[in-house]
Parts: C-alpha cells; sequence; structure tokens
C-alpha cells in the first residue's frame, strides 16, 4: 500500500471538456502511456475548482489550506501487469501559492505556475453559480450556472470518463514517468444551465492550444467533488539488466 501524501476536499469542480486532434497531444504523452479516448473521441478539459481543508503529510500548512486550482488536462491509460489504469497528464496546473509550485515542479516535475486567483460561489433559490478566475496580465474566467440540485452520474456515460480517471501520470523525460493514484468516491454533478469562457489560451497555455479560444466545448460539468486523498508515486521507467 502506498502512503499518503495529501488529503484535502475538491469542491465545486468545473469541467469543460473539448474534442482535440490526437496529435496535438502526442509530444506530452508520458513514457509508457497511450492516450485514453472515449467513444473515439480525444478529449483535453479546462478545470476549476478548490481545494479545501489541504494536509501535506498529514499537517495543515499556513495560508496553503483553501485555495483555487485551475488546470488544463488530457487523458490518458497504462497497461499494467493487471490491465490498464485509466488517468490524467497535466498541461499546466495554476495555483495562486509559490510553495505549491515549487514543490510541484521540483519534487514531480509537474509544470505548476503561481498566478493570482479568485473564485466565487453563489447560491440562490433554485440556481448556483460557480465562477474561477486567474490572472496572467489580464484576468481570465470560467463560469457556469446550474441547477442547485445533483444527480448521479449515469454509468458508462462521458460524465463517468471525464471524472473517474484515478491516476496521475507526469512526463519526466523521454523513458521516465511518474505515477500517482487519486482515491475519491463517485461524484454527483449539477445539471448545468449555462456557461461563460473568457480564457486568453494562447497567453496562458501557449501557442498550440490556441484554438481553445474559438472552439466549442463538447461538453461543461459542474461536479460536487469530494474528499481525496493523494498517494505518494513512483517512476515507470525502461527496466535495465546488469551483465
Amino acid at each position: 500500500m502506498k502512503k499518503t501524501f495529501l488529503n484535502a476536499q475538491w469542491r465545486k469542480l468545473v469541467m469543460i471538456n473539448y474534442s482535440v486532434d490526437p496529435k496535438v497531444l502526442e509530444p506530452y504523452v508520458p513514457f509508457n502511456t497511450e492516450l485514453d479516448q472515449w467513444n473515439g473521441t480525444c478529449y483535453v478539459s479546462l478545470i476549476g475548482f478548490m481545494f479545501v481543508d489541504t494536509k501535506v503529510l498529514k499537517l495543515k500548512i499556513p495560508f496553503h489550506i483553501n485555495f483555487e486550482e485551475i488546470n488544463l488536462r488530457f487523458y490518458v491509460k497504462y497497461k499494467d501487469t493487471e490491465g490498464y489504469k485509466r488517468g490524467v497528464v497535466f498541461i499546466k496546473e495554476i495555483v495562486p501559492r509559490p510553495a505549491l509550485t515549487l514543490v510541484a515542479n521540483m519534487l514531480y516535475k509537474e509544470n505548476y505556475e503561481t498566478l493570482p486567483t479568485r473564485h466565487n460561489w453563489i447560491e440562490r433559490d433554485d440556481s448556483l453559480m460557480v465562477e474561477y478566475g486567474w490572472k496572467k496580465d489580464e484576468w481570465n474566467s470560467i463560469r457556469v450556472t446550474a441547477d442547485k440540485q445533483p444527480v448521479d452520474i449515469v454509468p458508462d456515460s462521458e460524465e463517468e470518463f471525464i471524472t473517474e480517471h484515478f491516476w496521475g501520470y507526469t512526463k519526466v523525460n523521454d523513458t521516465v514517468t511518474s505515477e500517482y493514484e487519486v482515491a475519491h468516491p463517485r461524484w454527483q454533478i449539477y445539471p448545468v444551465r449555462d456557461y461563460e469562457i473568457d480564457v486568453d489560451f494562447t497567453k496562458v497555455y501557449g501557442s498550440e492550444f490556441a484554438f481553445l479560444k474559438d472552439a466549442k466545448p463538447v461538453s461543461v460539468y459542474l461536479a460536487e467533488g469530494s474528499d481525496i486523498v493523494v498517494k505518494k508515486g513512483k517512476k515507470l521507467k525502461i527496466e535495465t539488466t546488469e551483465v
């Protein structure tokens, strides 16, 4: 059993999902993994959410307990001895605290960036509005308005595919991949009524993802989230045999 690295809650996850040409993602695919598709579609997702009650190695670190994260991610699978593990790869993870970026980039080779962030949750009589923002020269934002009552995720649906990848994979180099497990129960989602995306994809994520500015999302979800556990990871690499 892997030891726990981080405990937290992930709450009110805005999940904006785009169809993408697999060739765009090929340079980012970690060693020994392959792109994971659903019904022949390759996805990239822009996701904003809150870290709540965060503990690293069971300790609460001042000013690093509750904070926003906005990430751009895609989906892969890794063939283990017992079958395929389904996981995510992050193009970039944006957080407001530099210590998070330093640890993640140095120790885990993740692509974190520190930027000012903000969020806004508004409950009305019959609706819920959730918005996340981050500033890179100008403010970027994603916002959804949804029904106030969450519903269960349908088995074998796109919602299940997007929300139930329980492994993280990071491209350390061309022959080494970092793998870690993220455990959480099955989530509920709030039916989305409306959404708004105001993001400079070129400035935030690079010219490779400029096309997302004019792309229409395949789907937009708002997931309630839950308690989560991130396990300590391991390296996947080419095995060498000593002679």
